[in-house]
Order: structure tokens, then C-alpha cells, then sequence
């Protein structure tokens, strides 16, 4: 079944291109990635079909319905998550707040400045919670205020923020970007788990090409805001299109 498909997709920036005419289409309970070179496009695609950017053309279409022009929020609501480039947290709130708010929002539209007088009103936000925390396993670090945790641990803070959209889909950029070995491991085995253990759809962007390859059922390319190939590792991996975008070298 097609969960996600978007048609001739772009979006302009004045005079530049960042993303040119791109068709993609995601099949429920599939690992995809998208790779491509430093300003590919890769993140605008991102933006774009979650509501953060309002195209110049084409349609995004979830389930069935077109999404094209919806607020992010209204978006999440409908099963789409996102898990940011960078680490976005609320610094000064503990660990469990910035959970929370997720989990609340997912369920009730935008965050509210009366959340923490009325979080205790809905069943159900509390359990999401710890059972987002417990996925990325911070459940002891619960009450931590976020700016403390050290960086790996606020990058998968920001996961456990998107999966407690309760999200059918969830896109992750680059999730993995500053981790060591070990906390990439321990991502890696996430977004695995996603898929296998939770149905969750994901959508990857990721720079680390072992990665890609270890993870994915299926791969788009982009380069300067176009889809240049797609398809299967193997597939990709010989690909003489994708080796020039990356400068003529082996993207394995």
C-alpha cells in the first residue's frame, strides 16, 4: 500500500531551485532513504511534505488524502512525525516536559501555554511519554533538565519527541550526525526496531553511508534539487549517475 507519494514537487527560493519536480512514493511499513550531496535538497523535500514549506507546485499525498498546503501541526495529527537535522528541544524543561508537549500536541492540536495546568486532563500523555523514553532508553533520565544531557542523549531525546506523535510515519534527518560509534549503534538499532517491531514507516536522511546501506529497503538520490535515481542498495551502489554526483567517487 502507498502511505506517502508526492508529484512534481518543488520549490523555488526567488531564483534558485531547491527542489525541482520531485516524485517519490513510499510504501507502508518501508525503510527509505534519501541521500545526496551537501544541498541536494534533501531537507527542503523534508520540509516540504511535513507542512514547514508550502510548495511552488505539485502535491504531496498521505494516505489517500493530499496534505499539499496543511499546517505541520494539522499534519502530525494526521500520523506524520519528524525528527529534526539538529537537536530541537526545549532547553530549560526536563526531559519528560519536552515528551509531554509532543505527546499532547499530537493529540489535541498546537501546544498551549495552559499545558501545564491541564496535561493531567487527558488520558494517555503520560504513558506515551514513557513509553517514547523507554524506546530510546532515557527513562532514567526522566527528570533531567534537557540542556544538561550530553549530546548523543539529546539527540535521541529529539527522537523520543517524534515518536510520541504516535507517528505511522516518521522522517528522521540525519539522527545520527555527531553521535560515537556506540550511540550510532544504538540508533541504528532504533530505527530498525521502527519499522520490524512498531510497523512505523520511516523515511531517512542520512550522510552515513554504511548506514543507508545497512538499513534500507529502497533509496532516492538527489542532486541539486532533482531525483537523480532510485531503487534498491544494490541498485544504487553501481549507479553511475549517483557515483558522479558524489564527485566520481564509490558511495558505499
Amino acid at each position: 500500500m502507498t502511505l506517502l507519494k508526492t508529484r512534481n514537487l518543488t520549490k523555488d527560493f526567488g531564483g534558485l531551485t531547491a527542489v525541482e519536480e520531485v516524485d517519490i512514493d513510499v510504501q507502508q511499513e518501508e525503510l527509505i532513504s534519501v541521500i545526496g550531496p551537501n544541498g541536494a535538497g534533501k531537507s527542503t523535500l523534508i520540509n516540504l511534505i511535513t507542512g514547514m514549506l508550502a510548495p511552488t507546485d505539485g502535491d504531496i499525498v498521505y494516505d489517500g488524502t493530499s496534505i499539499t498546503g496543511l499546517d505541520p501541526h494539522e499534519i502530525t495529527q494526521l500520523g506524520v512525525g519528524r525528527s529534526f537535522q539538529t537537536a530541537s528541544i526545549f532547553p530549560e524543561l526536563s526531559v519528560r516536559d519536552n515528551v509531554d508537549i509532543a505527546s499532547f500536541a499530537s493529540r489535541h492540536g498546537e501546544f498551549s501555554v495552559n499545558f501545564f495546568r491541564r496535561q493531567e486532563r487527558y488520558d494517555g500523555v503520560s504513558q506515551r511519554t514513557m513509553d517514547a523514553l523507554e524506546a530510546v532508553d532515557l527513562v532514567e533520565e526522566v527528570d533531567t533538565v534537557a540542556n544538561s544531557l550530553p549530546y548523543g542523549d539529546k539527540r535521541r531525546l529529539e527522537v523520543a519527541i517524534g515518536l510520541a506523535t504516535d507517528p505511522d510515519l516518521i522522517f528522521m534527518d540525519e539522527p545520527t550526525a555527531g553521535m560515537s560509534p556506540a550511540e550510532t549503534n544504538m540508533t541504528t538499532d532504533l530505527i530498525e526496531d521502527m519499522r520490524t517491531d512498531w510497523g512505523i514507516t520511516v523515511v531517512l536522511v542520512e550522510h552515513d553511508m554504511d548506514i543507508v546501506f545497512e538499513v534500507s529497503d529502497r533509496i532516492f538520490v538527489m542532486n541539486r534539487g532533482s531525483l537523480i535515481a532510485s531503487g534498491s542498495p544494490d541498485d544504487i551502489r553501481g549507479n553511475p549517475d549517483v557515483q558522479a554526483a558524489y564527485l566520481g567517487g564509490d558511495v558505499a
